[in-house]
């Protein structure tokens, strides 16, 4: 089996399909299988699968165990040579998945590869991503990057600059369409399940690096993403799930003093913007659902932070 492709799904049916039709019928010249772990569904997508691709390895849970830990069951029964972790919000063009195992196989020393990603109209998703650090936190939180995307101070972290039109080594592949060899995965183990959701994926690319692998990105093949569906009726709490994931990040591996002084910052970030959307909330009647979603989502990055719930990471 040259690759076992994994695709997570909580509550994104109609999608799903698209994607598992895109694998089918765009993935050629390869061995693969496909696992698809769900995570307490309520859509019918579990029946969806059960119907229309019966060769499918299909893992039900009853309830949503997260990213990484469904990946996990998904890497305990895959059998290919790679894995390969997609996301459901995908559509794989042109016999993607093939070039690249064919580009993994001619780089043994890539523990990860990620390909390039295209939005829906066909412009260039600006995926894969620096690792995190003080410096890049301070930058994120200012927007300056989007202010300024072709300079390459303001736009470090997530390579703003870049047309993601070559082949180079990175830090961190994103976690949409991220191929991940077999062999790199007993080296330094599977996804760390602490993370529940956002973050994992720079956690093991980080922990590759660390052990001598290499993470690449090639634009040698492509997909779409559609981005975020799971998470796109709040995507300021997304935001702040993605912040409170870099913080155990930055605990885990850079230590207590910057993980202080991580923790500043993000509290600063939200104690910035929680008057503005309460000044919004009070004016501006049309605006009070999106401001109230902004309340909720700060206040309780703020609260998590404050009172070491972020914190008890160990």
């Amino acid at each position: 089996m040259d690759i076992s492709i994994i695709i997570v799904n909580w509550n994104t049916e109609k999608i799903l399909r698209d994607c598992l039709e895109s694998v089918y019928v765009g993935t050629k010249q390869i061995n693969f299988e496909v696992i698809v772990v769900d995570n307490g569904s309520t859509d019918g997508s579990v029946k969806m699968v059960e119907e229309n691709f019966k060769d499918i390895m299909l893992i039900k849970n009853k309830r949503n165990v997260g990213f990484a830990a469904a990946n996990n069951q998904g890497m305990a029964i895959a059998k290919g040579r790679y894995v390969l972790l997609l996301n459901s919000d995908t559509i794989v063009l042109n016999n993607a998945i093939a070039k690249t195992v064919k580009f993994a196989d001619t780089h043994p020393e890539a523990a990860v590869v990620a390909c390039r990603v295209l939005n829906p109209d066909r412009t260039v998703q600006k995926t894969c991503f620096m690792f995190p650090s003080l410096l890049n936190m301070l930058l994120s939180s200012t927007y300056l990057y989007k202010l300024f995307p072709w300079n390459k101070f303001f736009g470090r972290e997530r390579m703003t600059w870049w047309d993601r039109d070559d082949i180079r080594e990175i830090d961190v592949a994103t976690g949409c369409f991220m191929l991940v060899r077999r062999e790199a995965i007993k080296h330094v183990g599977i996804m760390d399940e602490r993370f529940f959701m956002y973050g994992e994926e720079t956690d093991w690319c980080y922990r590759f690096k660390k052990a001598g692998w290499k993470v690449l990105f090639t634009s040698v093949s492509e997909i779409i993403h559609l981005g975020g569906q799971s998470a796109s009726k709040n995507p300021t709490a997304m935001n702040v799930q993605v912040r409170l994931s870099i913080l155990k990040f930055i605990h885990k591996h850079y230590g207590s003093l910057r993980y202080s002084i991580a923790c500043f910052l993000v509290v600063l970030f939200f104690l910035v913007r929680i008057p503005v959307w309460f000044i919004i909330w009070l004016l501006i009647t049309k605006r009070r659902d999106v401001s109230a979603l902004k309340l909720r989502a700060y206040t309780s990055g703020v609260g998590k932070i404050l009172l070491s719930q972020v914190c008890s990471y160990s």
